[in-house]
C-alpha cells in the first residue's frame, strides 16, 4: 500500500481532528476484562507506536484500505504488518464501530502479544467489544525519534532509488521482511512487456549507500541488471 494521507473526513464527531499524518498501527482484536478494556494486535514485533501517545484514531475493521498508509510502527524497517483476518460478527445486541472515532487511551501495556488497553468512554466490555475488528491508527508526529541507522518503514514507502552511478532504479513500494533483513522493493519504468521492472534490493549496509529522507532518495551498490 502507498504511504498516503486519510481520506476520512478531517473533523471527527466530537471535534477533534483526524491527524493527516495518521498511520495505522494494529488492530483491535477483542474486548480485555469486564470494565471497557481493549486487545490490540500491534503490526509490528516493538510496537512502540501505541505507547508513544494516548491520543489513538480508529477506523472500522471492514472499510477497503487502497488509501491508507502501510501498517508499520517499528523503529527498523524489519518489521511487517501481520495479515488480519476479517472481523467477526458482533455479539448479539452490541453494534459495531461504524465510522472513524477518536480514543483517548488512559493506560497501554504489553500483555504477551497483543497489547492490552484502557480508554475514555469504554466502560463496560460492551462497549469494548462494539470496537472489535477496528483499525488503529496514530499520528506519525508522534512516534519516538529513531536512531540515526534506523527509519520508520511507512518513512521508506515513496522514496526514488538510485545506483552509484546515479541511474534510476525505480520508487520503493513496500518492504518484505525476510528474518534476517528487510528488502525494499522498488518498482522502475516499464519494461519490454509494458510492466514496470521490479527490482528487490536487501536494505542492509552491504547494498544501502544513503538514505536521505529530505531528498527522499535512496543510493544503492546495485546494478541495472542486476
Amino acid at each position: 500500500m502507498n504511504d498516503r494521507a486519510e481520506t476520512y473526513a478531517p473533523v471527527l464527531d466530537d471535534g477533534v481532528v483526524w491527524p493527516a499524518d495518521a498511520v495505522e498501527v494494529g488492530r483491535i482484536v477483542d474486548a480485555w476484562g469486564v470494565k471497557g478494556g481493549i486487545k490490540v494486535q500491534p503490526f509490528s514485533s516493538d510496537p512502540q507506536a501505541l505507547f508513544c501517545t494516548k491520543k489513538w484514531f480508529l477506523r472500522p475493521g471492514d472499510t477497503p484500505s487502497g488509501a491508507l498508509p502501510r501498517p508499520s510502527a517499528a523503529k527498523s524497517a524489519a518489521n511487517a504488518a501481520a495479515p488480519v483476518a476479517k472481523p467477526a460478527a458482533a455479539p448479539k445486541g452490541v453494534a459495531r464501530l461504524a465510522k472513524p472515532r477518536f480514543l483517548q487511551v488512559r493506560q497501554a501495556r504489553d500483555q504477551g502479544d497483543v497489547v492490552v488497553a484502557t480508554a475514555e468512554g469504554l466502560e463496560d466490555r460492551n462497549a469494548a467489544e462494539a470496537l472489535k475488528g477496528a483499525r488503529v491508527y496514530v499520528s506519525r508526529s508522534a512516534f519516538p525519534t529513531p536512531d540515526d541507522d534506523e527509519f520508520y518503514w511507512v518513512d521508506l514507502i515513496g522514496l526514488d532509488v538510485v545506483n552509484k552511478e546515479g541511474e534510476a532504479l525505480g520508487k520503493v513500494v513496500d518492504l518484505l521482511d525476510t528474518g534476517p533483513n528487510s528488502v525494499l522493493r522498488c518498482e522502475g519504468e516499464a519494461g519490454e512487456d509494458g510492466k514496470p521492472v521490479e527490482r528487490l534490493i536487501p536494505f542492509v549496509s552491504a547494498y544501502i549507500v544513503s538514505v536521505s529522507l529530505a531528498d527522499r532518495r535512496i543510493v544503492a551498490d546495485w546494478g541495472l541488471d542486476y
